[in-house]
């Protein structure tokens, strides 16, 4: 038996809402990465973008266990010298809130270009609409 490569005409993308209200942080991001990634497809392989896309809405109410809240700090780099920057988790969740969301994934895919073009099929937004009715999206539990 021969084994199996898919194709880009093989894979079949579909749309799934995911509700962030009141879900874990962390638990949240496995089960958007598993999606995106397509790892509940039987086609999966690790090389080729077989994944669907999703939706995540409500990315504002997101919570974190235990103490993460006051504790979790995001840092980026400008570049120059003594550029370090740290942006407090409370902060950034009330200035971008889909920031937290997409670096938790982020995180949770390969770091190359797969994982980065996989990254694109995840749409972020803080309130319950969402642009994206015409793809008539499923309803995915975390």
């Amino acid at each position: 038996m021969k084994t199996f490569s898919p194709k880009p005409q093989d894979v079949v993308r579909k749309w799934y809402v995911i509700d962030a209200e009141g879900a874990a942080l962390g638990r949240l991001a496995v089960r958007v990465a598993h999606v995106v990634r397509g790892k509940h497809k039987p086609i999966w392989a690790p090389h080729a973008d077989v994944g669907d896309f999703v939706v995540v809405i409500n990315a504002d109410k997101v919570r974190l266990t235990g103490r993460k809240e006051e504790n979790k700090v995001y840092y980026h780099h400008s570049g120059y010298p003594g550029g370090l920057k740290s942006i407090p988790f409370r902060r950034r969740q009330t200035t971008r809130p889909e920031y937290v969301i997409r670096e938790a994934v982020r995180g949770m895919l390969p770091h190359n270009r797969l994982g980065r073009k996989i990254l694109r099929h995840v749409k972020i937004y803080a309130s319950p609409t969402h642009p994206h009715e015409a793809q008539q999206p499923e309803m995915l539990l975390v």
